[in-house]
């Protein structure tokens, strides 16, 4: 619905929404110096406002695609609460992370790509014995096979790590946001299973 509303104001208007709801690490790196009003006011509300907000059709479809393939089954594993909280928290944190790593960036860091990463680390963290299935190219055919989750996750992640470090400088926030909201995941995932051990 944001994207679709998001596509309909003029490019002018656009670029003024994304000034007004996205995170400007130059803006955000002093967490530290914020007053509870100022978290509470325009910066903390960038935090959640930018994971909704998406320039391009394609990354909105990428982040869908990741969030149905391994939300579903961290939703039915942990319930739509928890599932809820992975995104939103992992999201504002990843954003946090950007801002600390590149502090004197001022173009404004928008899409879900910091939350959706959480998710995917938060199910590697519950489900690291598990399969993807697949479709792989095979010449002119397509093979349907079930990949181990930990590889198909694990290539994925390694890829992140590669751009962040010798990739170009224009998507060193898309980087960075990847990594930190896939490590927040893995750590929500370990505090969920610690909590269910405690529990019985």
């Amino acid at each position: 619905m944001v994207k679709l509303a998001y596509t309909f104001l003029t490019p002018l208007e656009q670029q003024i929404l994304i000034e007004v709801a996205g995170v400007v690490p130059g803006r955000t790196s002093g967490l530290e110096e914020f007053s509870v009003i100022q978290w509470f006011g325009r910066h903390g509300a960038t935090l959640l406002l930018s994971l909704f907000l998406h320039s391009g059709w394609l990354h909105l479809a990428g982040n869908l695609a990741y969030l149905w393939v391994f939300g579903v089954k961290v939703e039915q594993k942990l319930g739509a609460l928890f599932m809820v909280s992975v995104f939103v928290l992992g999201g504002a944190l990843a954003h946090i992370v950007v801002a600390l790593r590149v502090p004197d960036l001022g173009t404004p860091i928008i899409g879900s790509s910091g939350a959706v990463s959480a998710v995917v680390g938060t199910y590697l963290g519950l489900f690291p014995a598990s399969r993807i299935g697949l479709f792989l190219p095979l010449g002119v055919y397509l093979q349907f096979a079930r990949v181990p989750a930990l590889l198909v996750i694990g290539s994925w992640f390694t890829l992140q790590l590669v751009y962040s470090a010798f990739g170009p400088i224009s998507g060193a926030v898309a980087w960075w946001t990847h990594l930190a909201g896939f490590m927040l995941g893995l750590m929500f995932a370990l505090l969920a299973r610690a909590i269910a051990q405690f529990r019985f």
